[in-house]
Formats: structure tokens, sequence, C-alpha cells
């Protein structure tokens, strides 16, 4: 890159998908503090979007003054992003400060397949923001892949599928109790999903997302 404050490096774990490596990975090329780092992406966040973002799809940035969630909350709003709120969410998350969550706090042992955020909502956000601030172990990698190759590999090898999808689209169902479920990756109530406990104010929020929400009582024996 031109700028001397961001050096492109290559790490084993990267992958050639359309010509470019996934992700890109950027590192410091001069010692920074935290608050020059977050001027530095202020300065040149329309490069990091629309050359390197644009061209690998995702960014790893590694070695620089990030260490807590309220470091990593102070990276993610020197971008100056619109803040999207965790409302139809259903990962067992915690909000731990501003837009930081906790990513996911099921079992250790459950594997999270891969998805999009917030797919089965109509308000879903552009892009996610990742940090480790404690590494696991063992495990805890967060493997990424493009969408548009996955779709192009599957619409190769299954056509029909891709074109029925296209044209009916795809219906969630989901039964959604009361509280945290800790062994779901998906564990989330239907009262800490709308984060209301009014089954009214839930039918209005589910609406939003143009959910169809009914309400099941239980017999408890």
């Amino acid at each position: 890159m031109a700028e001397k404050m961001f050096v492109e490096k290559q790490l084993p774990q990267q992958k050639w998908e359309g010509g470019h490596l996934l992700p890109a990975v950027l590192c410091p090329n001069q010692q920074l503090d935290a608050c020059r780092f977050r001027e530095e992406l202020k300065h040149h966040k329309a490069r990091l979007e629309d050359v390197v973002l644009k061209r690998s799809g995702a960014i790893l940035l590694r070695g620089f003054p990030v260490e807590t969630a309220l470091d990593f909350n102070a990276v993610v709003e020197a971008f100056g992003y619109d803040e999207m709120a965790y409302l139809g969410g259903t990962a067992t998350r915690t909000n731990i400060l501003g837009g930081v969550y906790t990513a996911n706090e099921c079992p250790p042992a459950k594997k999270i397949p891969f998805h999009h955020e917030m797919a089965h909502v109509n308000v879903f956000p552009s892009k996610l923001f990742l940090f480790c601030e404690e590494e696991p172990k063992r495990g805890g990698e967060t493997p990424i892949v493009l969408s548009h190759a996955v779709y192009e590999r599957i619409k190769e090898r299954f056509p029909e599928f891709v074109e029925r999808l296209e044209e009916q689209g795809v219906i969630y169902t989901r039964v959604m109790g009361a509280g945290f479920d800790l062994s779901s990756p998906g564990g989330r109530g239907w009262q800490l999903t709308f984060s209301t406990q009014d089954k009214t104010t839930a039918e209005q929020r589910f609406a939003v997302f143009n959910f169809l929400m009914q309400i099941i009582s239980w017999l408890h024996l």
C-alpha cells in the first residue's frame, strides 16, 4: 500500500480466491499507540474499503494495539459506521459495551456452521468486526468464506435447486422458548431476541422484520 502505516503480509491460513488472498492481512509498518491507530483508520478508511476490502472480501488487522473490548469498541467507532442493534438475532450473546457483544456462549464443543449474520431478517449488517481478547487453549478459529463463491459452486452443481430458491425464496421456522439455552448456538428466547417481556411488543417487533409470530401455550407437568 502507498500509505506507510499499513503493510500487507501473508499467512499460511490465507486462501486464494478469484486471484486474491482471503483475507487480506494488514500489519503496522511502524510503532503505533491506540490513539494514533484510530486516527490512521479514519484517514485511510476509503482505501481500506474501496481497495483492500473490495478486492479480498475481508481484512485481518494483526499486531495493532487492541487488547480489550473497550479498545475494540473504539476501533470500530473510528470507522464511523451507523451501529445496528442486535434485535432479532438468536445467538446466545451478551452485550459487553456499546456495539460489542460476545460472539457466542454455547459450549466450546458445539460447532457453528457457516452462516450470514442476521440472514433470517430483512435488515442486516453490511459489515462485521471480530476481535479475540483471549486466545482459546484449543480451537476457536473463525473460518470465513466468500458467499458469491459458494453461490457459484452450488449453482454449477445444482442449477435446478438454485433456480427454485431464487424463484420461491426460503421460509425459516423457529421455536423460541424463554431465556437463554446455552446448549445451542441459536438459543436466545423471544424475550431476549426482541428485548421485551411483553408479548404485544414482541409481535410488533416481529412485524418490523416481516415475521409471523404465533404464541403457543405449553403444558408443564
